[in-house]
């Protein structure tokens, strides 16, 4: 028998009945909450006895699912054919809901990737957030936009093509019909294709493809094809031609020198390692091209508590190669996951080749596992560092904001309002909130003013504080006033609970006036005891 008193259920019976009739197949559940929020997507081949095993005694749960099951009221079920398909189905639910108690890829929807428009008739390499079936090539994703600049502005010096960040079409046909190129010809970071005559289509694009073969790490071919055309150049006595490529090939191997620093098996493999603190982890990928070492890039996972190391892994990888462009032959993990044929099958229909997972254990792969652990553990660091450093400022503002208000304490909770209309009519009142220092904007709150004509901040303001507080004082209290004065932001209709956390100061957009009417209505409610502040005022 499930146990359903920990949880939200209204009507156990009823729920009971529905789980004994899920089939024991496979397929995918969704647990829901009251309100029909979306908690949890979860597969599995077994739906019956994998979803009563959430409702045996709490005390085998960890605490991360014990606080999903006490807010579990309803869920939904899916058959699928396959475990192959449930997994996909599972990843696209999880990808367009984002449910809380999943673990999740951090904004994976806004990683950058590197488009390369092979075609257009002179393509361009640039970044974009967008993957789409447009006939562009598509490189990454990347951590963050700073890594695409840098590789942009490497791959710029060395290939020459438009460079992204100074020639959009207007500058391109401007120059095109001046005939004449820009600086970055000049400065030969640009082989000039805005000009005709200057470079031919032919080896414009092979510019352009050098760029995607380095992106491939199939740097050799480069250098080879490269040497080539620089002897072919000395013989027929072309030497400046001779000269410049001289030079790019020196540059590309003097990248390339770092890239041979790790070598392994002549083949392309992802290493993906992680590390953990609390609830965050970060996971860091190698990629390995050709037995070459051509990047390394972390990623951030949320939803991290109480979950083991091999699910983290296998959370990434269905999230991170769902978006990503290509996969390679092999991934080197640092853990065990579960399924894993299950999860190499759909990454090799994703990537129209066999895929292998494995977990080296000893040797040349073992250490990359290692080098993978000590960066994932190294940027963790440097996020715990940054979390402090902000940390510490923000109880130095604070601090400084105490003293000079003359404050008890550290304004923990500050909330700051402001009226506006449009040329006198349709005022409405903005509340801000800050919480140890940061924004809030959960708590943001926007009042719709009701009782007063045209445009008096005065009386505005006294009407959103006396409403703001005399629904604290209902919550406090334990009332329920009608729900036409619960104020409502982005149609999300709020608790009661959040509206009884008091602030420890109350800053108005106003002077003199402003101030005393927001201090009436809280004197009137009985919250005369929190500072309120207004312009150079305060009391």
């Amino acid at each position: 028998m499930p146990d359903l008193t920990f949880t939200a259920i209204a009507d156990h019976a009823a729920f009971e009945e529905r789980l004994k009739n899920v089939p024991q197949t496979n397929g995918v559940y969704l647990w829901k909450d009251t309100n029909g929020t979306l908690l949890y997507v979860g597969k599995s081949k077994n739906l019956r006895d994998r979803m009563r095993s959430y409702f045996g005694a709490p005390r085998g749960l960890n605490a991360k699912t014990r606080r999903m099951v006490s807010q579990i009221a309803d869920f939904e079920i899916i058959v699928t054919q396959s475990e192959l398909e449930a997994l996909l189905l599972e990843m696209n639910l999880i990808k367009e809901n984002r449910p809380r108690y999943n673990i999740l890829l951090k904004d994976d929807k806004s990683y950058p990737y590197i488009k390369v428009t092979i075609n257009e008739e002179w393509p361009r390499i640039f970044s974009t957030r967008n993957v789409q079936e447009d006939g562009a090539r598509y490189f990454g994703p990347y951590a963050n936009a700073s890594s695409v600049r840098q590789t942009l502005d490497l791959l710029n010096r060395l290939f020459a093509f438009r460079p992204s960040f100074a020639c959009g079409e207007n500058k391109f046909q401007r120059h095109h019909r001046m005939r004449k190129p820009c600086l970055y010809h000049d400065l030969k970071r640009c082989l000039g294709p805005c000009v005709p005559g200057l470079v031919s289509k032919a080896e414009y694009r092979d510019a352009i493809e050098s760029v995607c073969r380095f992106l491939e790490g199939k740097s050799d071919q480069i250098v080879r094809k490269l040497r080539e055309e620089m002897e072919q150049a000395a013989e027929d006595l072309n030497f400046e031609r001779a000269a410049y490529l001289r030079d790019r090939l020196r540059a590309i191997e003097k990248v390339l020198e770092k890239q041979q620093v790790l070598r392994t098996v002549d083949t392309d493999q992802d290493v993906i390692a992680l590390a953990r603190e609390e609830g965050s982890a970060v996971v860091q990928v190698l990629f390995i091209r050709g037995g070459k070492l051509i990047g390394a890039e972390p990623y951030t996972l949320q939803g991290a508590e109480d979950e083991s190391d091999g699910a983290l892994l296998a959370s990434f990888i269905t999230q991170f190669y769902n978006r990503a462009p290509d996969v390679p032959t092999h991934l080197l993990l640092a853990d065990y996951i579960e399924e894993p044929k299950i999860i190499e099958s759909w990454l090799a229909q994703k990537g129209d080749h066999k895929v292998e997972i494995e977990v080296p254990r000893r040797g040349e792969k073992r250490r990359l596992i290692e080098l993978a652990t000590q960066n994932a553990q190294r940027k963790l660091d440097e996020m715990r560092t940054q979390w402090l450093n902000s940390e510490q400022r923000a109880v130095a503002g604070l601090s400084d904001l105490r003293d000079r208000l003359e404050l008890t304490g550290l304004p923990q909770r500050i909330e700051a309002y402001d009226i506006s209309n449009t040329q006198g009519a349709q005022s409405v009142a903005s509340m801000v909130v800050f919480e140890q220092g940061a924004p809030k904007p959960k708590s943001y709150r926007r009042f719709k003013i009701k009782t007063v004509e045209g445009a008096n901040d005065v009386a505005s303001i006294r009407e959103v504080i006396y409403r703001r507080f005399k629904r604290a004082a209902d919550a406090l209290e334990g009332t329920d006033e009608d729900e036409q004065n619960t104020e409502r932001v982005q149609d999300h209709e709020e608790k009661a609970a959040e509206w009884a956390t008091l602030p420890d100061l109350v800053l108005i957009d106003g002077g003199r006036g402003q101030l005393n009417a927001a201090y009436a209505a809280m004197q009137e409610l009985g919250f005369a005891h929190i500072p309120v502040v207004g312009g150079s005022e305060g009391r």
